[in-house]
């Protein structure tokens, strides 16, 4: 079983950037959690714990979130591409939600 590290760089690359803009949604986030949007048209608040950046399954949301919008998330917050059934179906087995 191999340690993909450089992903993991990339993912806190993507949420340092993504929660540098001055938004002030970051105040009722739990210390440990950290919000996503998720949906193709209309986007859904997430806030999900931050243990899940090391999940391989997450990680590859990720990469489809800077594939599809680089480090300009357009709701101000990390976005991410994917059905919300398919967000909360990947987190539930991930023990996140």
């Amino acid at each position: 079983m191999a340690i993909r590290m450089p992903r993991i760089i990339q993912a806190k690359k993507i949420l340092k950037r993504s929660f540098s803009n001055g938004s002030t949604t970051s105040i009722d986030i739990p210390k440990g959690y950290f919000a996503v949007y998720v949906g193709e048209l209309e986007k859904r608040r997430f806030v999900v714990p931050v243990s899940l950046l090391s999940q391989p399954m997450f990680q590859e949301l990720l990469h489809l979130a800077e594939e599809e919008f680089g480090y300009n998330h357009p709701m101000g917050g990390l976005t991410i591409p994917c059905h919300e059934d398919m967000f909360i179906s990947l987190a539930s087995r991930l023990g996140a939600l």
